[in-house]
């Protein structure tokens, strides 16, 4: 059966000895990551786990984070990844929607306990202390049992937003992560001798794509340091002997202040991969400048359309600048006007995609679904145009989403925290422009309290305990009244254009 579990089983039988997973000082074979997921899987049947339910990922990257994946998919179950910088307000909901059956996560967040002691009836879990196996080393290792999935099968369940409403979270079956997976190999031309240095979480889709692709080539997933230590990522990349390196704008910008200042030239990058937002013109000159050798992939995708949507071959940078290329392998896309009708090159309208990576539909939530998958194609909500060669060019969202680094934060999350102060009449947050972030959370706060404009920082304290540090505004302003239509909806994009930013 063509499945991730599979391929991956195969690598394990054929490169046993290769290095799979690199995580700080430890490493794990494929033959010993194979056995763990299989003992995990066997610890997951014996514990009751029925073929289709849910087993809820709440971990940083770490080796035990992909065998959790892996060992569920071969018990038949769905793997739900969650954000483990989650707050309880943002994991409840998540772990309550899905049905989470099991739950592995670690000792230490608060959060993650918190969350499972409110849950009734509680889930089964696994929470496991700092550097602890998800299984203990059984002997000998086992014959590899047959993945227990279909490709069509439900593989995955990835959370988009918070609490918003009823959660969305995106449905991708088996078939559409091997196909995205397949698809992305192919144009980075990756093989078993790859090592990438991977800073971006497993529990998005962006960094899964990136533990996906190379685990069924048979490379190396060297785990990189927080971002927040540049220097330890530049170290780490040459310690390892990476040869990729997958970053957002915000990774790259960081990251060249440091190249520049120490000096340091990275020379066994074959590749860099960009996504997660769109990166300036300006900051992609400067990154080739610094960093000439490696091929950089500029990249377009959506967790909708199982991580990648398309990329931009590294020798059109210069002839295409600011497109984020041509479709992945089997993706067709076409621009769709305001009256619904496909329009022509040069004319703007909504990205409309599909192909073998786009989601079956939202789980539990068939409006959404509905939304967004209409006559075989999905409406991504991306405003953007095509060239005369068919390249697509991006130039705005529809959706209020707000894009900071790698992380995806929408408005009223932080809304209902702010409204929680007494002194707040009213609060809009958006997106504010930000070199680094490309976006940062920007609250605009309407106060029956004079004297407030001068508490911002007890807005931000605020935050700080009860939202994730990406969802913390990093802007709070203080006005008089907030724009709205004529039906008492906040006018957001007016916001940012009548009201100066911070």
């Amino acid at each position: 059966m063509a499945t991730l579990p599979a391929r991956v089983a195969r690598v394990a039988r054929e490169r046993p000895g290769n290095i799979a997973i690199v995580d700080g000082e430890r490493r794990i074979d494929y033959a010993t990551f194979w056995k763990q997921c299989n003992q995990f899987a066997e610890r997951l049947r014996a514990d009751g786990l029925q073929p289709g339910e849910r087993v809820a990922i709440i971990l940083p990257n770490r080796i035990e984070a992909a065998v959790a994946c892996y060992g569920t998919w071969l018990a038949g179950g769905v793997a739900v990844p969650l954000n483990a910088q989650a707050r309880v307000r943002d994991l409840l909901p998540w772990l309550r929607h899905c049905g989470a059956r099991h739950v592995v996560g670690e000792r230490a967040n608060r959060d993650t306990v918190e969350a499972l002691a409110q849950l009734a009836p509680a889930p089964t879990a696994s929470l496991l202390e700092d550097g602890q196996s998800l299984v203990a080393d059984a002997g000998a290792t086992p014959e590899a049992s047959a993945p227990a999935t279909a490709p069509g099968d439900l593989a995955t369940i990835l959370y988009t937003s918070g609490t918003t409403g009823a959660p969305k979270g995106v449905m991708l079956s088996h078939a559409n992560l091997l196909a995205n997976a397949e698809s992305i190999v192919g144009y980075l031309g990756l093989t078993a001798d790859d090592r990438v240095l991977s800073i971006l979480p497993f529990y998005y889709a962006y960094g899964a794509s990136v533990l996906n692709t190379h685990l069924i080539v048979g490379g190396c997933v060297a785990l990189g340091p927080s971002l927040a230590f540049p220097k330890l990522v530049a170290e780490a990349i040459e310690r390892e002997q990476a040869t990729g390196f997958p970053g957002v704008p915000s990774t790259f910008a960081l990251l060249l202040e440091t190249l520049v200042r120490e000096k340091q030239s990275l020379r066994s990058l074959r590749y860099l991969t960009q996504a997660g937002g769109a990166m300036s013109p300006a900051l992609t000159r400067r990154l080739r400048e610094v960093l000439p050798e490696p091929r950089l992939f500029v990249m377009y995708g959506q967790t909708e359309a199982t991580s990648r949507i398309s990329w931009l071959p590294p020798e059109r940078l210069d002839d295409k600048p600011g497109s984020v290329g041509i479709p992945v392998a089997g993706t067709r896309w076409k621009i769709v006007g305001e009256d619904g009708r496909e329009v022509g090159p040069g004319e703007s309208g909504e990205v409309c995609v599909r192909g073998p990576g786009v989601m079956p539909g939202y789980w539990n939530n068939p409006q959404a679904t509905a939304t967004a998958l209409r006559d075989g194609w999905l409406h991504t909500g991306d405003l953007g145009w095509l060239d005369g060669d068919g390249y697509l060019y991006l130039h705005g969202r529809r959706s209020d989403m707000i894009k900071t680094g790698a992380h995806r934060v929408h408005p009223l999350d932080v809304e209902e925290v702010i409204a929680e102060l007494p002194d707040v009449r009213e609060v809009a947050v958006v997106g504010v422009d930000d070199e680094v972030l490309g976006q940062v959370v920007g609250a605009y706060v309407v106060s029956s309290d004079a004297s407030m404009p001068r508490a911002s920082d007890r807005i931000k304290a605020h935050c700080r305990a009860r939202l994730a540090a990406y969802k913390i505004p990093r802007h709070v302003t203080f006005v008089d009244a907030l724009p709205r239509t004529a039906s008492g909806k906040v006018r957001r994009a007016q916001l940012t254009e009548t009201i100066p930013s911070p």
